[in-house]
């Protein structure tokens, strides 16, 4: 016996009063300000420190020196600081992705 199951999606509306719409609005809006945080602000400004990128990257401020040494990521210094442009930082992010095993087949193809 073949049986073919047809299924739908159906979209509804739902009906709600003044106040809870203000109220989701502000739910919304606090949410949306509390993930501005989760970017630090100087990545927002263009520049990271050892700190930001440590963090982003997750790895120890010694990793991120061998990084410098060998060329890995460019960095501005100021004195002692060193400074990451934001966008030097998601390119190595970018560089380093690992390709979905998958997709490397299909390449190969």
């Amino acid at each position: 016996m073949n049986c073919k199951i047809k299924t739908e999606i159906v979209m509804g509306f739902k009906i709600i009063d003044d106040r809870v719409y203000e109220k989701m609005k502000y739910l919304i809006k606090m949410l949306h300000e509390k993930s501005k945080n989760l970017v630090p602000k100087s990545a927002r400004e263009g520049w990271l420190d050892n700190q930001d990128v440590t963090m982003l990257l997750d790895i120890s401020p010694r990793t991120l020196q061998a990084y410098r040494d060998r060329g890995v990521i460019a960095y501005s210094q100021i004195g002692y600081k060193c400074y990451y442009k934001w966008e030097d930082v998601k390119s190595l992010i970018e560089k380093s992705k690992v390709e979905n095993r998958k997709q490397l087949k299909t390449r190969g193809k």
